[in-house]
């Protein structure tokens, strides 16, 4: 009896805290129509309510075949424009500094002038075969991974290249807050900090791609099969959407913290969408 009782009580705390914790949900806000060129990237000016959107382009996303370009889309949803910046081959992930976009080119980091929208320099990583996500932290050391390789790279003064770490089995999305680094490596969340040491965070169900904080300890993650997931500061995640099934992809978001809204790029299926996080 007393056996009953103890397994009782655990699955009723488990009840309880599933519960407690599965306590936000996605409205769709809206959504563009299927013009965007696979969209696997989206990086947002809040000032100017601009979104910045890599766009593989159709073919093979790991073609160096001159068809990629970076999109502006108003934070409404309305194109701004398409071919804002081109010359690019497959750019994936997308980060800021000053008035510099640094893209992730298959195997290389193109530093685009915002400005002007011109190709400023385009630095070849050594052995890279597919850069994909891109932050950069407030002193402007970017960091790119390279999921094939499971390497990733840091790149200071716009010239100064370096492999910060190796082995990070399907490494993709990357957030560099203060002096840590967060990754998704498959699916494990985990953050290095200064000093290289490992902390986990949490172990998702899926491959991880695209990587956003809440503000509150808290994160966002996608994975590109079509999953969005709140990610608690504890560990606990919660699936906010499964498009998987229907086969819509879910990339490198974006996320305004102020007004709690996510911007989601869907790869092949040719479109971003905002959802409102409650």
């Amino acid at each position: 009896m007393k056996k009953i009782s103890s397994i009782f009580i655990a699955l009723l705390i488990n009840s309880i805290t599933t519960k407690a914790q599965q306590k936000h949900q996605l409205t769709k806000l809206w959504q563009t129509d299927t013009v965007v060129a696979v969209p696997e990237s989206v990086l947002p000016d809040f000032k100017k309510n601009i979104l910045y959107v890599s766009q593989i382009g159709l073919g093979n996303n790991m073609a160096f075949d001159n068809n990629g370009k970076i999109a502006k889309l108003g934070t409404d949803g309305k194109i701004i424009d398409l071919h804002w910046a081109s010359g690019l081959d497959s750019p994936k992930g997308l980060g800021r500094f000053g008035n510099n976009l640094y893209v992730a080119d298959l195997n290389k980091v193109v530093i685009i002038n915002i400005a002007t929208g011109k190709v400023k320099k385009k630095i070849l990583v050594e052995n890279a075969v597919m850069l994909n996500d891109i932050t950069v932290n407030d002193k402007g050391v970017v960091y790119i991974s390279d999921s094939k390789t499971k390497k990733i790279h840091t790149l200071k003064n716009d010239e100064q290249l370096s492999t910060f770490m190796e082995g990070v089995g399907g490494v993709n999305g990357l957030k560099a807050i203060g002096d840590d680094l967060y990754i998704l490596g498959g699916k494990r969340f985990f953050k290095v900090d200064a000093e290289m040491k490992e902390t986990d965070i949490a172990q998702i169900s899926q491959g991880g791609d695209g990587l956003e904080p809440i503000g509150n300890g808290d994160f966002l993650a996608t994975s590109w099969g079509g999953y969005i997931f709140y990610v608690h500061e504890n560990g606990a995640v919660e699936t906010l959407l499964d498009s998987h099934s229907p086969r819509v992809n879910t990339a490198d978001l974006a996320y305004d913290a102020k007004k709690r809204i996510l911007y989601v790029p869907s790869f092949n299926n040719k479109m971003v969408t905002a959802y409102q996080l409650k």
